[in-house]
């Protein structure tokens, strides 16, 4: 049989990965990549990796939330887990090159701040 861990602890893990990732693609951006970055898509660079900094520790903060037994945590917590993906991930998939994902970036974006309302919320319900 596996073990599932409580759910606030997949939050709490995705946060201290998000986090992990965001080093590392910054080392890789300022040090590794190829060419460098032209001024445009280091900036797009800079904002994704802001990003994804800040909602690593969003992440935690719904996985500490959620621990007791908040629903809105836990929907926080999803929502910054994909928000991130969605957007983090069309900001990097164009800067190296590939076609425009159109609104997937901006989805990302809204999702994100869906999950900020919902943190907002579990915490007024704490």
């Amino acid at each position: 049989m596996v073990y599932v861990p409580p759910m606030n602890r997949l939050w709490l893990f995705l946060g201290a990965l998000t986090g992990l990732a965001a080093v590392a693609l910054a080392a890789w951006a300022a040090h590794g990549a190829p060419a460098g970055f032209a001024a445009g898509p280091r900036r797009a660079v800079d904002n994704a990796l802001m990003i994804q900094g800040w909602h690593a520790f969003a992440l935690i903060a719904a996985g500490l939330m959620a621990e007791r037994g908040s629903r809105l945590a836990h929907l926080a917590g999803a929502a910054f887990a994909i928000g991130t993906v969605l957007f983090c991930g069309a900001v990097w998939w164009g800067v190296l090159g590939r076609p425009a994902l159109g609104p997937v970036a901006p989805a990302g974006g809204m999702t994100l701040m869906a999950g900020w309302a919902l943190l907002g919320l579990a915490a007024l319900r704490r």
